[in-house]
């Protein structure tokens, strides 16, 4: 399985690196969701996640009303091409300690997929074969 099967549908929400960081949360609070690609120009330029607000903005006493994403952000996280394969990425992830994985055609952000996904996608697996 390629991971394109896995976000084909997907509709990512996205920050731009000028938004400040209660804007981004209370967004991702709204959506339930634990990270976000960062866009500068229409290009990811980095993600942020849960751990960035506790390590960067709660932790260093930043106020989140005035904190740019793009100053507490993850510069240049590591990506993928939609036509890598699913368990690829998922060692990756294994391997670099991150729950949240960005694809990219090229410059053009895809999707992103969370470590959450593909223990739905074993358990999915492991029910059919059971069945």
């Amino acid at each position: 399985m390629h991971i394109c099967d896995l976000i084909k549908n997907q509709d990512t929400y996205r920050a731009d690196v000028n938004q400040t960081v209660l804007e981004v949360a209370q967004s991702m609070v709204a959506r339930n969701i634990g990270a976000v690609p960062v866009l500068r120009d229409g290009v990811l330029a980095g993600i942020f996640s849960e751990r960035d607000l506790m390590k960067r903005v709660v932790v260093e006493g930043r106020d989140p009303r005035k904190t740019r994403i793009g100053d507490v952000m993850t510069p240049d996280p590591l990506t993928v091409s939609p036509q890598e394969k699913a368990e690829t990425c998922m060692l990756l992830m294994r391997q670099h300690g991150f729950r949240h994985l960005p694809i990219c055609d090229g410059v053009r952000l895809q999707g992103l997929v969370c470590f959450a996904t593909f223990s739905c996608m074993i358990s999915t697996r492991r029910m059919t074969k059971s069945a």
